[in-house]
């Protein structure tokens, strides 16, 4: 079974460019959404595995779209994937419900194995 996985990031090509790794990787791309409330908005319909969610949006933001996210999918396991990764922002992404946050220089493959992590993690739990 593939992982289906949403992409949410305001900037077109960083997006794009994400999806399209992703995907020629083995993921199935489910949806992308270009803003937090667009994300929102799609998430119920896209029924995505986990969410890769950029931080730095206008409008709203990777947090405050976390929270609106959990409203409706307690459990759907969310990946904040930003280059403006310090302690604070750990801490509040944690708060928020972010399930785990991954920075930008470290690049897709980190980003690739946490998702891989996340859905090992699911596939124990629907086994139980």
């Amino acid at each position: 079974m593939k992982v289906k996985v949403m992409v949410v990031d305001d900037t077109d090509h960083v997006r794009e460019m994400l999806a399209n790794m992703l995907e020629l990787d083995g993921f199935d791309v489910v949806d992308t959404a270009a803003s937090g409330p667009e994300a929102i908005e799609r998430v119920g319909k896209a029924s995505p595995h986990v969410i890769i969610l950029d931080y730095k949006m206008p409008g709203m933001d990777g947090l405050t779209t976390t929270k609106h996210i959990r409203a409706v999918a307690p459990d759907l396991p969310i990946i904040l994937y930003t280059a403006y990764l310090d302690e604070d922002l750990l801490e509040k992404a944690g708060r928020a419900g972010v399930s785990l946050c991954v920075g930008k220089p470290e690049g897709i493959a980190a980003l690739e194995r946490q998702i891989s992590a996340l859905s090992l993690e699911l596939a124990e739990v629907d086994i139980r």
